[in-house]
């Protein structure tokens, strides 16, 4: 269903068109509104009527992604997406395979960042056509930087999957590894684009960007960046997107201002929202332990200037979406085919992850324990596996243990009558069946941690 959008955007001609929101380029451009599934029109009082995922950007750049689109439409042919070897040594072999790229192959290498929870590693599944990485309603599902890898026909998307950025007195609650401090901040370096993820469904955290991605990007200057922003199925006062758009570019896309005049807003709307006190400059680089702290070349003043702002002034572009919905990602995507640049593919086209197949179904079971057990318990536990082995029939057998801390934990885990412990191992099944693309009979125990 269409959804309505009360606002105008003044002074920055720019095209709208159907499934993106994103931004005025340098071009010369006018207003214009594309027709098939793109359901944007302008009617109604309000002002614009557009499909959750909906941009605006120059002619220029809509008919290179309207051309590639296409050409996708001509092709007759639809290529599965990859999957996971269930052999460690298999996906060892096809990591290390020489890539099989055409002569006029073309390579981007996307970071996602964002702060925890907003949707990155949803994001990534949908792009992949694959679950491969653990997606969950609590923080910190993603422990540690992932790697997924998108071919279709000459191009080929490096998805750099990461931790949400966060604080080492955050770390330190949660009781997560060190590496969730830096793997946010060494992706970034590796990339050709960045990806900033802000969930727009969290009404007091939505009208600025969080302070340890603020200063990855001041970190990054030279590398173009799009905000992505996402849930907004579950917005209900539509009007106020192109308000959170204007506060996190902090009213500039590409160079360009974007002035947006909003309708009478409710009166939660005036609201400044409530943010976590940050650490001082000096507490902040105190806190990281040795070996565990990013290398940052800001300023103090430089600090100081962006715990100031609301947004970041330079984004290329500006997506709204649902990370859930297909068709608002296969824009997403086809902007990642258009955006990519001649080069030589990193994998073959069969790699999907370059994790192993221990560590997708470590994840995928973490993500079923963040999803089923209280707050604290998941967090605190650890795994090993017992066994994986292959059957006669081609089908996968694992056996992982559980460890936790506490026997209440156990207690939880197991369930009354082992009933919570079997949905985990059954879930968690299901899932990587569709990863392996083979039977997978999963068997979890739990036992307490000496």
């Amino acid at each position: 269903m269409a959804l309505r959008v009360c606002g105008r955007l003044l002074r920055n001609g720019a095209v709208l068109s159907g499934r993106l929101v994103g931004s005025a380029r340098q071009e010369s451009a006018s207003c214009l509104l594309a027709a098939g599934n793109a359901a944007c029109s302008q009617g109604g009082r309000h002002g614009f009527i557009f499909t959750p995922a909906c941009f605006i950007t120059s002619e220029a750049f809509l008919s290179e992604l309207m051309k590639g689109k296409a050409a996708e439409t001509d092709s007759s042919i639809y290529h599965l997406p990859a999957s996971v070897p269930p052999d460690s040594s298999e996906q060892v072999s096809l990591l290390l395979k020489h890539p099989d790229q055409p002569p006029d192959s073309k390579l981007l290498k996307v970071a996602i960042i964002g702060a925890p929870n907003a949707g990155k590693s949803t994001l990534s599944n949908q792009l992949l056509g694959r679950k491969v990485f653990a997606v969950s309603k609590k923080v910190h599902t993603t422990r540690s930087r992932a790697l997924g890898v998108l071919t279709e026909t000459d191009t080929q998307i490096i998805l750099l999957d990461t931790p949400g950025l966060t604080t080492p007195s955050k770390a330190k609650r949660h009781q997560l590894e060190k590496s969730l401090l830096v793997d946010p901040w060494n992706t970034v370096q590796d990339a050709d684009l960045v990806v900033v993820m802000v969930d727009v469904s969290d009404r007091w955290m939505r009208s600025r960007l969080d302070f340890e991605v603020l200063k990855c990007l001041a970190q990054h200057p030279q590398i173009p960046a799009i905000l992505v922003l996402n849930k907004v199925d579950l917005v209900k006062a539509k009007d106020t997107l192109l308000d959170i758009t204007a506060q996190l570019t902090c009213g500039v896309v590409n160079g360009r201002k974007v002035r947006v005049r909003p309708v009478i807003k409710p009166p939660w709307a005036q609201k400044k929202p409530e943010r976590t006190p940050e650490l001082s400059p000096d507490e902040d680089t105190a806190a990281y332990e040795d070996g565990a702290k990013p290398k940052s070349v800001l300023s103090r003043e430089k600090l100081k200037e962006l715990r100031s702002q609301q947004g970041w002034p330079h984004f290329k572009d500006v997506f709204m979406l649902s990370s859930v919905d297909r068709e608002d990602v296969e824009t997403l995507k086809n902007y990642f085919l258009v955006a990519a640049k001649p080069g030589s593919w990193m994998y073959h086209s069969e790699v999907l992850t370059d994790q192993s197949p221990e560590e997708v179904c470590t994840n995928i079971i973490r993500e079923k324990l963040l999803e089923y057990l209280p707050q604290e318990v998941p967090y605190s536990m650890t795994q090993s596996i017992e066994l994986w082995q292959e059957g006669e029939n081609g089908e996968l057998d694992i056996s992982v243990k559980l460890y936790t801390k506490k026997e209440t934990h156990m207690r939880m885990v197991i369930g009354t009558a082992g009933q919570m412990v079997a949905r985990i191992a059954r879930e968690a099944a299901e899932d990587l069946s569709r990863v392996y693309l083979r039977n997978v009979r999963l068997k979890l125990s739990a036992k307490m941690e000496k």
